[in-house]
C-alpha cells in the first residue's frame, strides 16, 4: 500500500475520532450544565441544550426513571457512550487499511 494512500486512511480515522469526541463533548457538557442546573435562558446553555437533544434524539427519552436527573444521565449518556465507541471502532477501521 502506497504511503500516500496510508495518510489519506490516517486523516480520515483523525477526523471521524474528532467528530466523534465533539459530539461526546457537547452531549456530555449538557449532562453536566442540567445537574449544575444552569440557567437555559443563557444562550451556551440553550445551544447545548439543543445541538445535545438532537445528537440523542434516538436515546433521551429511552428510560423512565422517576427522576429527571436519572433520566438525563442514563439517556444521554447512552448517545455519548456509544458515539465514542463507534466514533473510535469506525477509525480504527480505517486506520487497518
Amino acid at each position: 500500500m502506497s504511503p500516500r494512500h496510508r495518510s489519506g486512511t490516517n486523516e480520515a480515522a483523525r477526523v471521524v475520532t474528532a467528530v466523534a469526541d465533539v459530539m461526546a463533548f457537547v452531549i456530555g457538557l449538557w449532562i453536566l450544565m442540567y445537574l449544575l442546573d444552569a440557567n437555559r435562558a443563557n444562550d451556551l446553555v440553550s445551544f447545548t441544550q439543543h445541538t445535545a437533544r438532537w445528537l440523542a434524539a434516538w436515546s433521551y427519552d429511552l428510560f423512565t426513571f422517576h427522576d429527571a436527573w436519572a433520566r438525563v444521565v442514563a439517556g444521554y449518556g447512552l448517545a455519548a457512550v456509544v458515539y465514542l465507541f463507534a466514533g473510535h471502532a469506525i477509525a480504527n477501521r480505517l486506520r487497518r487499511y
